[in-house]
């Protein structure tokens, strides 16, 4: 790699570099420790050096340096990996470089020339790729490094470093942390020790910063139970910001296939940096505060003072501006808060020049006036050429100027910190919030004009209230909900409940310790609570107080549900903590909920008190919902957004990863039944089914396996690969993998396996294969490879490049899975194809999975007798692929003897039988007229009897049954030796688990 040249003092470099070759001009070294004089203390030293020091010697021990005549200075000019790498860029020198260098008459014009040259190729090698990153030159330094250390696909693409600590126990390992768009990677070598480390982001279930008595402050990371800590970070909130990102990245590109399929980040890994990934933080951070539209993108950031009327002095605060709104919050005690959709302001003017001042007038009221903005002349253009030109958004209007007495911050926005946030409004909400502050984010699908207003009054009319009764007869039906209260009904909705399941879970460990205390065990609160989150609290609540709690909703979002639970557990305190057990604690919630009224209500008191008439034996005094919302303000007001979004992403991987569990238990459970592969075994077996699923869609844009992943179907068809993958995997796992023709036995397998022809298994036909080679008999296994052999699986496999032999390219591999070849079963797989309940990728059909498993289950073993004969061709092969498996075998010699000679009895009885065939009456008995040699005709003649099945005895061709050839095979011990020598099945698969990278790098 050529380097930007750098002072280098050969004096002091003379200790670690080791000379190779010299000239006039130029130098090449080796580091000292590497090569051929080996290692020893000098290389154990000098290693861990170049570790500390991040010294490029580390992963480039070889060096090429400039020098002049009589000059102590030389410059640094090139480095390499490997012996071949450096030469090659020694010989370009001496071809390229050093005839023209004899012509400069001055030193000064040699050593700028050498330096413009390397500036050049530099430029040329990076052009485009680096021009984004803040230093370049030390970035492509990093870059080597990372991709030296981790050998990861060549895709895969670095997005920042940093120098840090990894805590081994309890002892601090100095190294560096390496984010990527799908792995967070960390190298250290001190001393001979040598430490990498890999977690993939989605593996992640748990990130977060912490701090104890030894750590004032670290990052701690959970993949598959195992804690991982990192401290000694120069800037840990920017660390922290960023690895956040890159883990929610990768569960939304992976987990969620709705938010993948919106956002164009997402499908392109290749376009993540470092300052796109800051500048989406801030946006969520400033979305979050603001309550905006996720969409919006943060683009201008002034600090500035807002004229507050009411209060009559200008308030110190932070203008921000995105694609459709202008918003400022205030420094000081104020609390003061504005949201101007562009679309609503008509005149932006400069007003003051003395002062700075920037005055936007929103239709039909005051102008605000912004005074101290820094480039207010360059802004005011700005927003006027935006307010001309913006949409329409699909918010409703809304203009808020929050004034509260409370003297805490608001906002704390300063070059990528988080916004602070104001305390919630004492005040009930009344329901005029949901005509004047209704955020599409909040609930979609629900006409906002459902209540009606009689003008100045707060209280719901007669005909809303039927309107919100409509509603409320749905409550048991499957009400929206999700994340950031996004209406959806697939897993996304789910993971969205349970994540703020784990917020509720965490404001209960905060604001009601005690109760936490008597409950260790936190399920009761997941699964009172889900119900409330899911209908927003309308299938616990009377109808009259329903619509209060959903019209807060409205207003304020999660934040109003969260408080809202949290006051129904304080009010019920005392009486949830005498209960026994969890179906007293039930109870008493469902009388509180029961007792609950509104005080405003217009519906008679009789329809009201119909919810709590049949609670006699006990009544609970009545609670307002007003009281109660008012009480949820008050004790927990304090509550900020930002805080429960910061909880949501940090709760979210959980979720996802206790979902990805679940799944996984389930397939086992399944799966335990139909295979004799040992439990452990079989977990790992699928976690490297899975891995190679999420690797294809690591590093590539149009994965068909990241587009087929549907988290709503079966824990069986939740992850499916397709030929490619499956060829790694086979040739990792498989003890057939050895043989010369292994391409074209994964692809054989592939296609035996397919059997709806959609490209794609599933990890019950993956394992059920594998469970044949690994612990099948030597019948079972016989007959796989038989099968393997006819159609439908088997295919003419001819690689289209003469010089890779049998191994075939991705393409070919690709054209020959999906090749449809006719055979006897064809019809009944088109109408197998017909009946899948996935046809068309749909809605799902639940009725026609149903019979498929049913099907499955009275599906009785295959029997030997029912497989059609194999031709000449198809034998050819077969004994073709008996004889690469028995290559590297200690009895090779006695197996190639032990083969020739069945086939060559395959052969004799063939022939003895076409003859019979030829020469005996229609009507006649062979087996009577052949009495000498009746064990020989036998087969031949049980399988001419099949007729029709064998015509290509009148071309002159072979064919042969299973039972012929499984006859012929066992009077053979080496052969059946061979086939039920035990697997070591552990062994292959931890070598797979090492070699699973690697494999799918080089591809």
């Amino acid at each position: 790699m050529w380097l930007k040249p750098e002072e280098v003092l050969l004096k002091n470099a003379l200790k670690l570099w080791v000379l190779e070759r010299s000239n006039e001009y130029f130098v090449l070294q080796r580091r000292r420790g590497y090569g051929e004089e080996g290692g020893g203390l000098a290389g154990l030293l000098v290693g861990t050096l170049d570790a500390v020091l991040d010294s490029t010697s580390k992963v480039a021990p070889f060096r090429i340096l400039h020098q002049t005549p009589d000059s102590q200075v030389y410059w640094s000019i090139a480095c390499g990996a490997n012996r071949e790498e450096i030469t090659e860029h020694w010989d370009w020198l001496e071809c390229n470089v050093m005839k023209t260098l004899s012509v400069f008459d001055s030193n000064e014009d040699i050593t700028s020339f050498v330096q413009g040259k390397i500036r050049g190729l530099i430029a040329e090698e990076s052009k485009g790729s680096l021009d984004r990153e803040e230093d370049p030159e030390k970035f492509r330094e990093a870059l080597m490094k990372f991709e030296k250390c981790f050998g990861l696909a060549e895709p895969e693409k670095l997005v920042t470093y940093y120098s840090c600590s990894y805590w081994r126990g309890r002892v601090p390992c100095q190294g560096w942390l390496y984010l990527s768009t799908n792995f967070l990677g960390f190298y250290s070598f001190l001393l001979g020790a040598e430490i990498k480390l890999v977690i993939a982001w989605d593996e992640i279930s748990k990130l977060e910063k912490t701090s104890n008595v030894i750590l004032t402050e670290s990052i701690h990371v959970c993949s598959h139970g195992e804690d991982h800590y990192f401290s000694m970070f120069l800037h840990i909130s920017e660390t922290f910001l960023l690895m956040e990102q890159l883990a929610l990245y990768a569960v939304r590109r992976l987990f969620d296939k709705e938010t993948f399929e919106g956002d164009s980040v997402l499908h392109d890994p290749s376009q993540i940096t470092k300052r796109g990934l800051e500048s989406r933080a801030h946006s969520e951070q400033f979305n979050a505060f603001f309550r905006l539209p996720r969409e919006e993108t943060l683009r201008e950031v002034h600090e500035c003072f807002l004229w507050v009327p009411f209060s009559h002095y200008n308030t110190l605060g932070k203008m921000c501006i995105s694609e459709n709104y202008i918003c400022f919050a205030s420094q000081d005690g104020s609390l003061c808060s504005v949201i101007i959709p562009l679309r609503e302001v008509v005149a932006v003017e400069s007003s003051d020049p003395t002062s700075k001042a920037v005055s936007i007038s929103p239709k039909g009221m005051k102008a605000f006036r912004f005074s101290e903005v820094r480039d207010f002349e360059l802004l005011v253009t700005k927003l006027r050429s935006r307010c001309g030109a913006a949409s329409s958004p699909q918010h409703v209007a809304n203009v808020e100027v929050v004034a509260g007495p409370s003297p805490d911050s608001l906002l704390d926005y300063y070059e990528g910190q988080p916004m602070a946030s104001h305390k919630g409004n004492s005040k009930t909400v009344s329901t005029e919030a949901l005509m004047t502050v209704f955020h599409p984010q909040d609930m979609e699908n629900l006409d906002s004009k459902m209540v009606k207003h009689d003008g100045n009054s707060s209280q719901i009319s007669e005909d809303g209230y039927k309107n919100w009764g409509s509603l409320y007869s749905l409550k048991r039906r499957s009400f929206p909900y999700g994340v950031n209260a996004r209406m959806t009904t697939r897993r996304s909705s789910v993971t969205g409940a349970l994540v703020d399941q784990g917020v509720f879970e965490e404001l209960i460990r905060e604001h009601l310790p005690q109760l936490t205390e008597h409950m260790t065990n936190m399920t009761f609160f997941s699964s009172v609570s889900l119900s409330w989150f899911l209908t927003l609290f309308i299938s616990v609540l009377p109808i009259e107080s329903a619509v209060n709690v959903v019209d807060c909703f409205f207003y304020d979002g999660i934040k109003a549900i969260l408080q809202l639970g949290l006051a129904v557990l304080d009010y019920n305190m005392d009486k949830l903590l005498t209960c026994k057990d969890d179906a007293e604690a039930v109870t008493v919630l469902n009388r509180f909920f029961d007792s609950i009224t509104n005080k405003d209500s217009p519906l008679p008191p009789t329809v009201q008190q119909a919810s709590g008439a049949n609670d006699t034996k006990s009544p609970h005094p009545k609670v307002d919902i007003t009281d109660l919302i008012r009480e949820s303000n008050e004790k927990y007001g304090e509550i900020r957004f930002e805080d429960v979004e910061s909880m949501r992403r940090r709760n979210r991987l959980y979720v996802i990863q206790t979902l990805e569990v679940t799944t996984k238990q389930n397939v086992l459970r399944v799966m335990s039944q139909d295979v004799k592969i040992s439990p452990s075994d079989l977990e790992d077996l699928y976690e490297l089914f899975k891995k190679e699923h999420f690797l294809s869609c690591y590093w590539s844009m149009n994965s068909p396996a990241l587009k087929h992943h549907d988290p709503s179907l079966p824990y069986l068809e939740q992850y499916r690969i397709d030929c490619q993958q499956f060829r790694l995997l086979h040739h990792l796992l498989s003890p057939w993998a050895r043989c010369a023709n292994r391409d074209s036995l994964a692809l054989w397998t592939f296609r035996l396996l397919d059997e709806n022809l959609d490209g794609l298994i599933n990890f019950k036909e993956f394992a059920c294969v594998l469970d044949t080679m690994y612990y099948g008999s030597f019948t079972h296994k016989l007959k796989l490879l038989f099968k393997l052999h006819i159609p439908p699986a088997f295919t003419e496999v001819e690689s289209l490049s003469p010089s890779k032999g049998a191994q075939l390219s991705k393409e070919e591999l690709i054209h020959f899975s999906l090749l449809n070849v006719s055979s006897p079963g064809d019809s009944e797989d088109e109408g197998a194809l017909k009946r899948s309940p996935d046809k068309g990728k749909g809605k799902l059909d639940i009725q026609a999975y149903l019979k498929q498993w049913q099907d499955e289950l009275l599906k009785k073993e295959e029997n030997i007798k029912d497989l059609p004969r194999m031709n000449q061709s198809q034998f050819i092969q077969l004994s073709k692929t008996l004889y690469n498996l028995f290559h590297g075998d200690p009895e090779e010699e006695l197996l190639y003897r032990a083969i020739a000679t069945v086939t060559s009895l395959l052969l004799k009885m063939e022939e003895v039988g076409r003859k019979l065939h030829s020469t005996a009456p229609p009507a006649a008995g062979v087996g009577t007229e052949n009495g000498s040699e009746p064990q020989e005709t036998r087969p031949a003649q049980q399988t001419d009897r099949a007729g029709p099945q064998s015509p290509s005895r009148a071309d002159g061709e072979w064919s042969f049954a299973f039972e012929q050839i499984l006859a012929s095979l066992l009077n053979e011990p080496a052969l059946v030796r061979f086939f039920e020598k035990p697997v070591n099945v552990r062994a292959m698969l931890e070598n797979a688990k090492v070699a699973q990278f690697k494999a799918r790098a080089r591809v």
